[in-house]
């Protein structure tokens, strides 16, 4: 199965302890909840999707979830009622999206029982710093974005990496690249999903060869003899594999 192809995003394995969190994303728009949930499984969430608030209230009824995203207009619903019943059955925390700018709008969200309102357009990098804070505060274990498989080590949060507790220094394209390929640990990475996440917002055309300059200089700075990570997939992509050989 590839990363980057629709509906094959695999569970991230660097979360703590190896709990993952899971977020129910309730938003009826096709395009930004398929967006959403690809960018938060690759900040290492587990998402289930609903598109309605029924699809939505079954996810929750049957699933373990640990924090809810819920449009605040939904076709068969009010995402303000969806988040009042959730409160009335879970102590969960609720990040409520939506269009509606008014004041009046945004005390309506907390008053049922919202416990962040975020309104659109936002920018991702906020939506994930407030999901941090509202699991931080109900005392949930968010993902620590680290790997350490006792020779190699990266800390994604801090962008620090090094090899046996010795520094090795990394580019930001580089540790980006790392992190798509931890976080999709056990799938191929196609070279148009790393275009597309490391490259394509500089506003520039870059072609498949920048993908493969940069995998080689990041296996002549982790590989040795004995330790390999990274995979080529002939015609596929890259794969991120730890092995020790002996």
């Amino acid at each position: 199965m590839l990363a980057g192809e629709t509906g094959n995003v695999f569970e991230c394995s660097i979360c703590r302890g190896g709990y993952m969190v899971n977020i129910l994303l309730v938003e009826d728009d096709l395009a930004l909840n398929k967006g959403l949930a690809f960018d938060l499984e690759n900040e290492g969430y587990h998402v289930y999707p609903a598109f309605s608030m029924k699809k939505g209230e079954a996810l929750f009824a049957g699933e373990r979830i640990d924090l809810v995203i819920v449009d605040g207009n939904l076709p068969d619903g009010d995402g303000f009622e969806f988040c009042k019943k959730v409160k009335q059955s879970a102590r969960v925390p609720i990040i409520i999206l939506t269009a509606r700018t008014m004041v009046s709008e945004e005390l309506a969200g907390f008053e049922a029982g919202a416990d962040d309102y975020v309104a659109k357009p936002f920018q991702l990098r906020v939506l994930f710093k407030r999901i941090q804070v509202a699991l931080r505060n109900y005392g949930i274990p968010s993902k620590e974005m680290i790997f350490d498989d006792g020779h190699l080590t990266m800390d994604f949060e801090k962008i620090r990496a090094s090899l046996d507790g010795v520094p090795i220094e990394l580019t930001a394209k580089e540790f980006k690249i790392l992190k798509i390929l931890v976080s999709n640990e056990g799938g191929v990475v196609t070279k148009s999903l790393l275009l597309e996440k490391v490259w394509d917002g500089e506003g520039k055309y870059v072609d498949e060869h920048a993908v493969a300059v940069n995998i080689n200089r990041l296996r002549g700075k982790l590989e040795d003899d004995k330790h390999k990570y990274i995979k080529t997939m002939y015609g596929m992509g890259y794969l991120w594999k730890p092995q020790l050989q002996e």
